[in-house]
């Protein structure tokens, strides 16, 4: 009997030395402070201005290799400043060591989205300017930031930017590691496993027929789609609450690490 209890114990000691050795390595995940920065890049082929925000951790040593993460805002009707209403997002990533790029998609001088007709086809020369945009920015921030992660870039959007980094993602599938949709509904996903295709749906809009996998192809391809039953879709950005912000960054970080 005493054998047994002292095994008992030698177990119990070993887990809690364990549990603790979780605990500290939690506690020295960085969380550092946030840097944020503004530039226009200049596109001269299309004549272009692209309004851009970084997001960065403060930190005097240097990030081994930091990764990337492009952002996309939702349809705005052309108001600037769009690119920096997802604050909660861009800033939660930035503490965890990212270097963050939040392009504004939409300029005054713009043509407005049509709201008739086919999506997919009125829609879809908005969608090319996007892409065009994110591919024009990684470009320009690669010659000022030679040292970052690019082999594992992540692009982000919600709403009609995550239509545009979806489309991004099937045009240049080699550039990306991970996609994630904050409730895209036009552009279909890409069935595939690289890029890693991961999505939060709201609770209140649905996607156009064949935009998500079917739950076979989920499996298939390691898609993750996630339902937030308390976020409808226009409060998954800085308009959202406490909780619902939490929950978003929750799921994201999750994905990033997975």
């Amino acid at each position: 009997m005493k054998i047994y209890f002292k095994i008992l114990l030698s177990l119990f000691l070993i887990s809690c030395i364990k549990n603790k050795e979780v605990t500290n390595l939690q506690n020295t995940i960085p969380n550092f402070k946030v840097k944020i920065d503004t530039l226009n890049l200049f596109d001269k082929k299309r004549n272009r201005i692209i309004p851009v925000a970084f997001y960065s951790p403060k930190t005097a040593k240097k990030i081994e290799n930091q990764k990337v993460v492009i952002l996309s805002h939702g349809y705005s009707e052309n108001r600037l400043g769009a690119n920096k209403s997802y604050s909660f997002l861009t800033k939660k990533l930035a503490s965890k060591g990212y270097f963050v790029i939040s392009i504004q998609q939409e300029l005054p001088t713009d043509d407005l989205m049509p709201k008739t007709g086919i999506p997919q086809v009125v829609r879809r020369p908005f969608w090319e300017r996007g892409v065009e945009n994110i591919l024009f920015t990684l470009g320009e921030i690669k010659k000022i930031k030679p040292d970052l992660d690019y082999k594992h870039l992540v692009l982000i959007g919600h709403s009609n930017g995550g239509d545009i980094s979806v489309l991004f993602a099937h045009k240049y599938p080699n550039l990306v590691d991970k996609i994630i949709s904050l409730d895209n509904r036009r552009m279909e996903l890409p069935r595939t496993k690289q890029p890693r295709i991961y999505s939060l749906r709201s609770s209140d809009q649905p996607a156009d027929e064949g935009v998500l996998p079917t739950l076979e192809e989920e499996k298939n391809f390691e898609i993750k789609i996630i339902k937030l039953p308390n976020t409808i879709h226009n409060d998954m950005n800085d308009r959202g609450n406490k909780k619902q912000k939490k929950e978003i960054n929750k799921y994201v970080m999750d994905f990033l690490n997975d």
